[in-house]
């Protein structure tokens, strides 16, 4: 069985069987969508939440992968591409954990790519089936194509099904 290693700000699809696998979650998030009809999943490995904070004046390219206001449209671009329904796409995420203890803005990132990654989710009708989220602890999110299964691994804890 292929395993897809899904980096920091990348993101990845597969049809029917494989594993889509990301590693070094801390305030990034992991989002996992899954088809279950057409056994269509992505996953994407988001650093930030806005890409309109982010953007240089004159700057053309932009990495949809890296935001979550561009990664989220842009995987599902890329499963509607294998064939899979909107109607028929769940998500689960993972990450957005706070490693450091920042005074200061930064030190919420993990926060606000939460809370982007599910506001994106929501404009885009696609409904949060479990998350993982939050802590002070980095993960591993593996989404297995065949069945939608995630697991997360959490540093000093193990893996759970979620």
């Amino acid at each position: 069985m292929e395993t897809v290693h899904v980096k920091i700000a990348d993101m990845a699809v597969k049809k029917d069987q494989g594993i889509l696998v990301t590693f070094g979650l801390g305030s990034c998030i992991g989002i996992a969508i899954y088809d279950q009809n057409s056994k269509v999943a992505g996953l994407a490995h988001i650093l930030l939440d806005d890409s309109s904070k982010f953007k240089r004046p004159g700057s053309k390219d932009v990495n949809p992968a890296k935001f979550a206001n561009t990664a989220i449209p842009y995987l599902m671009e890329q499963m509607f591409a294998l064939n899979a329904k909107k109607s028929n796409m769940a998500a689960q995420i993972a990450g957005g954990a706070s490693l450091f203890n920042f005074q200061n803005e930064s030190g919420n990132v993990g926060y606000r790519n939460i809370e982007a990654v599910r506001a994106e989710l929501k404009k885009r009708g696609i409904k949060i089936i479990s998350e993982d989220v939050g802590g002070n602890c980095g993960r591993t999110m593996r989404l297995f194509v065949d069945t939608g299964e995630v697991k997360i691994s959490t540093v000093g804890k193990g893996a759970v099904k979620k």
